[in-house]
């Protein structure tokens, strides 16, 4: 994978280690008297508060484009602090994967075990869950649309390197278990659920933007989407028949 391109920080990450007080204080802070740095007991806020930053930047406009000095810039913070918690580009992506990505794959993979004897029910939670993370986040539909299902994106090939297809072909195996047994349809593709998940879900929050101006679909909203993905995974695109 490629390393981050040169920014401000070329010097630092030539071998120049940033002093204490340069790497904890934010960009606009003025001269204060000497002693402990007063940014060290807010350490974890703002680290959160890059990862944040960079979430946004990196869906904005890729992660190729984005360089550790531009992800300062948008938290409001000197590039010498981003040096002092991650070093390279590459270890900060690792860290977004293992603390913002793992916890929501964690969560939606969680829907199969606890709906083991209901697939449909499982699979319904999984584009409900969808839709509740990208409210939630809402840096993932666009993040996921340019760095996870495009061709050359950076986030799936990180995530690949790291992980392999271990998660997905667990899936892929679970949903055939509930084909053979019956409790599924046996025309679906499995290897094309969880795609066409994303597709009814992510997809339509990733573009919501572009109807704030569309007379039809400006007022839909997350409950929309996620009503929509579910019926058309559990009744298709026919009539729905009556109960006997």
């Amino acid at each position: 994978m490629s390393t981050a391109p040169t920014d401000e920080l070329g010097a630092t990450e030539a071998g120049t280690q940033p002093s204490t007080e340069a790497v904890l204080e934010p960009a606009t802070t003025t001269a204060r008297r000497p002693g402990r740095p007063s940014g060290s007991a807010r350490g974890p806020e703002q680290r959160a508060r890059l990862l944040d930053a960079a979430l946004n930047l990196f869906a904005r406009q890729g992660i190729v484009d984005t360089t550790l000095g531009a992800i300062a810039r948008e938290a409001g913070f000197t590039p010498a602090m981003v040096h002092y918690y991650f070093k390279t580009r590459d270890q900060l992506l690792d860290v977004l994967i293992d603390e913002r990505f793992l916890p929501l794959r964690a969560a939606i993979g969680g829907a199969f075990e606890a709906n083991s004897d209901d697939p449909v029910a499982a699979i319904s939670q999984v584009a409900r869950g969808f839709v509740e993370i990208a409210e939630q986040n809402p840096w993932f539909p666009p993040l996921w649309v340019r760095e996870v299902i495009s061709e050359g994106g950076l986030l799936r090939q990180r995530m690949h390197e790291r992980f392999g297809h271990t998660h997905h072909k667990a899936s892929v195996a679970r949903i055939e278990q509930w084909q053979k047994e019956g409790r599924l349809n046996p025309d679906l593709e499995p290897s094309l659920v969880f795609l066409t998940l994303l597709g009814l879900t992510i997809l339509p929050l990733a573009t919501s933007k572009m109807w704030r101006n569309d007379p039809v679909r400006r007022s839909l909203t997350s409950d929309d989407i996620a009503r929509h993905a579910v019926a058309m995974l559990v009744h298709g695109i026919g009539p729905q028949r009556e109960k006997d």
